[in-house]
């Protein structure tokens, strides 16, 4: 009896401390895309996560810890709706479909809750190697869900198209966000959504 009640209390435990720590990478993932890598620290991560700040090293090994499972968090998250957007439309409409949602004034709008690539792209080179190790894993992924819509998916050309289309999409959303010209903005991602739609017909 006293073993059963050991091992459940132990499961409850584990299954909270999970809990907690589900909170904490959610928050920091939210917060890397809000603020910066720079503008996130640990104490304001844990009060957003309804936690003391002590609980933090229960959890992780170091800032950058935590800053690499937001970035991976991150990108799974822009990757999952991205996705979603894709088996939602006809396949011949699946890129054409995620290009404009990509590039709409909505995902301009929603830095927090949208692609961590064009919310941190520039603060990148300076962020330690477990940080960008998961980023550009997510990277990988994005580049690849492009390429597998196109009708020659595995050739070389497609995989050329979709790093072109990224990193067209990911630098027309930094650059709409970056000036402070909201007609500008707006040519900037209506440019480039005219000359990513010409590839996908």
């Amino acid at each position: 009896m006293m073993h059963i009640m050991r091992k459940t209390q132990t499961t409850s435990r584990s299954a909270a401390k999970e809990a907690s720590h589900e909170r904490i990478v959610s928050a920091a993932a939210r917060a890397i895309r809000r603020s910066g890598y720079a503008g996130t620290g640990v104490a304001d991560i844990m009060k957003e996560a309804g936690l003391t700040h002590g609980a933090f090293y229960a959890h992780f090994e170091s800032r950058e810890a935590m800053l690499a499972e937001a970035a991976d968090r991150a990108g799974a998250e822009s990757n999952a709706a991205a996705a979603d957007i894709i088996a939602a439309a006809p396949p011949e409409q699946a890129l054409k479909a995620l290009i404009q949602t990509y590039l709409s004034k909505l995902h301009l709008d929603s830095i927090e809750l949208g692609c961590p690539i064009s919310a941190l792209g520039s603060e990148m080179p300076r962020q330690s190697p477990e940080v960008r190790r998961a980023a550009t894993r997510r990277i990988k992924e994005m580049i690849d869900l492009i390429a597998r819509q196109s009708p020659d998916w595995g050739q070389p050309s497609a995989h050329e198209r979709a790093l072109v289309t990224a990193a067209t999409m990911v630098g027309t959303l930094i650059l709409a966000r970056a000036v402070d010209d909201p007609a500008l903005s707006d040519a900037l991602r209506e440019a480039a959504l005219a000359n990513l739609a010409a590839t996908c017909s």
